[in-house]
């Protein structure tokens, strides 16, 4: 694996596993669809869950051949998001000062850009990591 686009971590990925009857391991890997219906069921009443155990690293090889490297670290905005993510820290961690404020007043826009942050972080860190 070329290391230079190592965009995801195994290890996070397995810590976010451990909750993955929520779908954070699949929000991680860039799969929001997915990681919706785990949340909504359970992992798939627990049988996906434990079947992610084994696609993770396959999951992880397929984040890295999609998401661009660069100054922002997935992992890094990933963990922001997931703890302090009511509070725009992950945003303004890649440089979004202006909406991560406003998180912060607003308790992540009231829930709902939180939500929609777990469908487009990846892509938000791509962007960022493209242009610079």
């Amino acid at each position: 694996m070329n290391t230079a686009n190592d965009t995801h971590s195994k290890a996070i990925g397995y810590i976010l596993w451990i909750f993955g009857f929520t779908g954070s391991h699949r929000f991680y890997y860039g799969r929001p669809v997915t990681g919706t219906i785990w949340f909504f069921t359970l992992g798939l009443l627990g049988i996906g869950w434990l079947i992610d155990l084994f696609l993770i690293p396959g999951m992880d090889r397929e984040a890295d051949l999609r998401f661009r490297a660069g100054r922002v670290n997935y992992s890094v905005a990933w963990v922001l998001l997931t703890f302090l993510g009511l509070f725009g820290v992950h945003r303004m961690y890649i440089g979004k000062w202006l909406t991560g404020i406003l998180y912060l007043c607003t308790a992540g826009l009231f829930g709902i850009g939180y939500l929609y942050d777990f469908w487009t972080l990846n892509d938000q860190v791509t962007v960022v990591n493209s242009s610079g």
